[in-house]
């Protein structure tokens, strides 16, 4: 199983900020969550960045026992 870790707005749609997912790919991870979690979390992963095991990460790419599975929304707010 890869650990999905979930952060801010993603983090806030699904309810938690992890998560245990059995899968064969970064694709089938977010496909699982996406089920898991609804449509909520689904329009916040349009806008994130994902990353395996802290490399940027494309669908296809393979997940393994014990990998992590990380979602970034965009960072917003700052000073002026």
């Amino acid at each position: 199983m890869a650990t999905l870790r979930l952060f801010a707005a993603a983090r806030e749609a699904a309810g938690t900020g992890h998560a245990e997912i059995d899968a064969a790919t970064v694709g089938d991870v977010l496909e699982r969550a996406g089920e898991a979690y609804g449509p909520g979390f689904r329009a916040v992963l349009q806008s994130c960045r994902v990353w395996l095991n802290g490399e940027e990460a494309e669908p296809h790419m393979a997940v393994h026992a014990g990998d992590e599975v990380a979602v970034l929304p965009p960072v917003s707010g700052g000073s002026t």
